[in-house]
């Protein structure tokens, strides 16, 4: 269909066609959602998605359309600076709607919600092209989209202590192995850490269990324990994610139960790692 039809819609608020199966704009939305046209992307196809399952439409075809859009994050996995991007990163935006609507309704089992994290963790892990916003295409945003998918994921019911503890090493393996030649410079730490405040906030996990995660993060945020060529980049992203979450942690106005030890523990992993810069003045 042109344009000019899914134009109508949106001047309609969204509401069903009923001029066509439900089917039929499904497949072509999910079409749209690789467009390299942001208006189609952006302003169409995923609008109209998002709008549609919050407002209950695909509630009896909620399982179906997830196991469509975790399809789509495999669509081109691997390659680098092309188009199939955006696929696989509105991909990814949908399936998160999908599981915020479940989480507040309890439309789908765990088997299924458990299946679509294992492989939304894969793709988020998998993802090389971490390109931001892409000149004249709009957003890519892969893992900030990717890091909202999680969160959304966190707050699922039949998630609990453990499932938690391996999303939290998700987003820490995803924040180190970020190549020093990609640094992160749209927001993703941030969003990244928003994700970690969402698992947090399900207060299954004790500071004790959370240390080792902020170590090994703070590990790798340390440019001054690196010899060889520019120390600042392989840190750039660990830096730049505990800068993030020492603010979430900080300013968020429902914190987890562990905040107050957990602070401790980060603002000790950023002492440690911004060292030269907190020494004491040496009077002149």
């Amino acid at each position: 269909m042109s344009l000019g039809y899914w134009d109508q819609v949106q001047r309609a608020g969204f509401e069903v066609p009923s001029d066509r199966p439900l089917d039929d704009l499904t497949a072509e939305l999910t079409t749209m959602l690789g467009s390299t046209r942001p208006e189609v992307r952006d302003g169409t196809a995923y609008p109209a998605l998002a709008t549609w399952i919050e407002r209950g439409v695909y509630d009896d075809l909620l399982a179906g359309l997830g196991d469509g859009m975790v399809a789509g994050l495999s669509v081109g996995l691997g390659e680098s600076g092309t188009d199939t991007v955006f696929r696989r990163s509105f991909s990814a935006l949908i399936v998160a709607e999908c599981l915020e609507r479940t989480n507040q309704h309890h439309l789908l089992p765990g088997a299924k919600v458990l299946d679509w994290g294992d492989r939304i963790a894969v793709w988020f892990l998998s993802e090389v092209d971490t390109r931001g916003f892409v000149p004249g295409k709009g957003w890519a945003h892969t893992l900030a989209h990717g890091a909202d998918t999680i969160g959304a994921l966190a707050e699922s019911p039949h998630l609990a202590g453990p499932e938690h503890a391996v999303l939290l090493d998700v987003l820490a393996e995803r924040v180190v192995q970020q190549p020093a030649e990609a640094p992160l410079t749209s927001g993703e730490p941030d969003r990244i850490a928003a994700a970690a405040m969402r698992v947090l906030r399900r207060n299954t996990l004790s500071v004790e269990a959370l240390e080792p995660w902020v170590h090994r993060i703070g590990a790798a945020a340390d440019a001054y324990g690196l010899v060889q060529g520019d120390p600042f980049g392989p840190a750039s992203t660990p830096q730049a994610f505990l800068r993030a979450l020492f603010v979430h942690l900080s300013l968020a106005p429902d914190p987890p139960t562990v905040r107050p030890d957990l602070l401790l523990v980060v603002i000790d992993a950023l002492r440690m790692t911004n060292a030269p810069y907190l020494q004491a003045p040496t009077r002149r």
